[in-house]
């Protein structure tokens, strides 16, 4: 016998999403570990869906606000965090190691740009995000869910971008790099299909191109370089 779909189920199944992300336990460093007890309370974001982000309070300034979904191990968040003090970063990471590794960078960089959510980034997109209130995101090499079957966990669908969109303001952008090439042809299909967004070029774009920030080559890339793997970026902007 069927469950009987009431309100409130119908209310839960709105607000539920698959996760694009494993729940399975990665390997930490002990510096990593240490990093995340003492050092992430100092960038920590805390979720709370009773609660929209307050970027002024936050960082105590007006300037502009990016967005980076999944932050790996850093790299990448520290460099462009480094590069424009006038930017401030909120990243989204929900594992450990990386939000650790991320710890340790921007203390030893003395980063005051750049806090952090150790939550999933749908989740707080969803409920912490206001309308309008983003001038960038960074969606990089987030995971290509290889196998067909696992198509539908990819971050980068239909439901996730319609939910994204809003929250940028008029004329900010969306820049997404994969270096997996069907990956890369199902974002091009999903985000020229968001009603909300707009290429910015005619296809896929170069990283020196971002419209505000340079995506640096990372030891990720240089790797998937030398063993003759592709890099597609993407470049769209809010209506």
């Amino acid at each position: 016998m069927s469950q009987e779909l009431t309100p409130e189920k119908l209310e839960e199944l709105k607000h539920s999403h698959i996760r694009s992300f494993s729940t399975r336990k990665g390997r930490i460093s002990h510096a990593q570990e240490r990093a995340l007890s003492e050092l992430f309370p100092k960038y920590e974001l805390t979720y709370d869906k009773e609660n929209k982000v307050n970027a002024k309070e936050i960082f105590g300034n007006d300037n502009p606000v990016v967005l980076e979904i999944g932050c790996g191990m850093g790299e990448t968040t520290a460099a462009i965090a480094e590069a424009h003090p006038e930017i401030n970063f909120i990243g989204c990471e929900i594992f450990p190691s990386g939000v650790g590794a991320l710890s340790l960078l921007l203390e030893e960089k003395q980063l005051k740009n750049v806090r952090i959510f150790k939550h999933d980034a749908v989740e707080v997109v969803r409920d912490m995000v206001a309308d309008g209130s983003l001038d960038g995101v960074h969606i990089y090499f987030p995971d290509p869910w290889r196998k067909a079957r696992h198509h539908k966990r990819r971050l980068i669908s239909p439901f996730f971008v319609d939910l994204l969109s809003p929250k940028l303001k008029t004329g900010a952008y969306l820049h997404c790099a994969t270096d997996w090439e069907n990956y890369a042809e199902q974002m091009m299909e999903v985000l020229s299909a968001a009603p909300l967004l707009k290429n910015k070029y005619e296809g896929f774009s170069l990283v020196a191109e971002n419209p505000i920030t340079k995506r640096p080559v990372t030891k990720f890339n240089e790797r998937g370089n030398r063993l003759g793997h592709g890099c597609w970026d993407l470049v769209f902007l809010k209506k």
